[in-house]
C-alpha cells in the first residue's frame, strides 16, 4: 500500500515487508497527528508531517529514541493482543525454542503472588508419548497431541512446605484455604503467560478439562502431595485465524460499589446479542433445543457431569493433602 509520499530512504525495505506495511497502516490510522517513534529490527523511525503537511517517516540513529519506541511498541502490541485475542487450536508443526519458552515463563512468574511465596509449578510436556498419555484426561482434544508444547500449571505448596521444614519451621498448608491460595497464584501466572505468549506471536488454548480429571493428570505427571493441577495450556505457532468469540457487554458484568442483582429485563438485554448470533442460533437448532441456555445446561455442562467431576475433584484434593 502507498502509505506516504515520503518514507525516507528505507521505503523499499518497508514496501517489501508485510509486517512493516501493517505496522505503518496501524500508525497512520490510530495516530494521524502525533509525533511517534517506532522501531523495527535495528532501525528507528520518527513519524511526523513533512513541509507539505503529508505524513512522513524519518530514519533515526539515536539509541535513546529506539529504547522509547521499544517500550511504546511493546505496550501497544500487548494491548492489541489482549483486545484481539482468540483461542488457537491448530498449530504449525514448528518447535518453540526452549530459550523463548523459558523467557516467557520467567516473565510470567512476575505475577502477583500470595506473600511472595510463588505457590505454583509448571510441567512442560514436549514428548509425543507424554502428550498421548495426557490426551485422555483432556477428552482427547486434538490440540493436546498436535501442539508443540503442553503446559500444566499446578498449585504447589510442596516446595514451600519442604523449605519450611528444612529451616526448622512447621508448615500448616494441608488445608482448603492453602489450596485456594496456591490455585490463585497458579492461575495468575497462567494468564500472564498466555498474554506474553500471544504478544510474541504464539497461539494458546486453555483447557478447562484439567479440573475435570485431575486424578489422571496427577498420576501421569507424578505430582507429589500438596501439588494439584489447575490449568493446562497448549502452545504453538498459529495455523488458523478463527473468528473472535463474542463477549457480554461491560454493563452486564460491572457493578459499582455493591453487587446489583439482575432483573429478567437485565438478563434479556445483556444476553440479547449473544443469543442473536447466527452461530449460536445454529447450536440451538442442531441440538434440538428451545434456547441457547438449554444447550449449556442439557448438552455441554450437565448437572450430572458436574456432580460426578466434583466428587473426583474432592477425592483428588484429599489424596494430594488438601483436606
Amino acid at each position: 500500500k502507498q502509505v506516504s509520499k515520503n518514507i525516507g530512504y528505507s521505503y523499499h525495505n518497508l514496501e517489501q515487508d508485510m509486517f512493516w506495511n501493517r505496522s505503518l497502516d496501524w500508525l497512520l490510522e490510530n495516530y494521524p497527528d502525533e509525533k511517534l517513534l517506532f522501531l523495527f529490527g535495528r532501525n528507528a523511525y520518527l513519524k511526523t508531517r513533512d513541509k507539505d503537511g503529508d505524513r512522513a517517516f524519518s530514519y533515526i540513529k539515536s539509541s535513546p529514541m529506539r529504547m522509547k519506541m521499544c517500550k511504546f511498541a511493546e505496550k501497544r502490541i500487548n494491548m492489541d493482543c489482549i483486545k484481539n485475542r482468540r483461542t488457537i487450536r491448530k498449530y504449525k508443526q514448528e518447535d518453540i525454542p526452549s530459550e523463548l519458552l523459558n523467557s516467557l515463563l520467567e516473565e510470567a512468574f512476575r505475577a502477583s503472588t500470595m506473600g511472595n511465596m510463588q505457590l505454583y509449578s509448571v510441567v512442560v510436556t514436549r514428548e509425543p508419548e507424554m502428550k498421548a498419555k495426557l490426551a485422555p484426561a483432556h477428552f482427547n482434544q486434538p490440540m493436546v497431541t498436535t501442539a508443540p508444547v503442553v503446559l500444566t500449571f499446578c498449585a504447589d505448596f510442596n516446595r514451600f512446605s519442604k523449605w519450611c521444614k528444612c529451616r526448622k519451621a512447621e508448615p500448616g498448608y494441608d488445608n482448603p484455604i492453602s489450596f485456594i491460595n496456591a490455585a490463585s497464584d497458579a492461575l495468575l501466572v497462567t494468564q500472564n503467560f498466555c498474554t506474553l505468549a500471544e504478544a510474541h506471536g504464539l497461539g494458546i488454548c486453555y483447557l478447562g478439562t484439567t479440573v475435570y480429571n485431575p486424578d489422571q493428570i496427577v498420576e501421569i505427571l507424578q505430582l507429589p502431595e500438596l501439588v494439584m493441577p489447575v490449568a493446562t495450556i497448549t502452545v504453538g505457532y498459529p495455523d488458523e485465524c478463527p473468528v473472535q468469540p463474542e463477549r457480554l457487554p461491560l454493563e452486564g458484568i460491572l457493578h459499582e460499589e455493591v453487587y446489583h442483582d439482575y432483573t429478567d429485563q437485565d438478563i434479556d438485554r445483556i444476553y440479547a446479542a449473544k443469543e442473536a448470533m447466527p452461530e449460536n442460533q445454529h447450536f440451538v437448532t442442531i441440538n434440538q433445543k428451545e434456547t441457547l441456555a438449554q444447550v449449556f445446561t442439557d448438552i455441554r455442562y450437565k448437572k450430572a457431569d458436574n456432580e460426578y467431576m466434583s466428587q473426583v475433584l474432592k477425592k483428588t484434593l484429599k489424596q494430594q493433602g488438601f483436606e
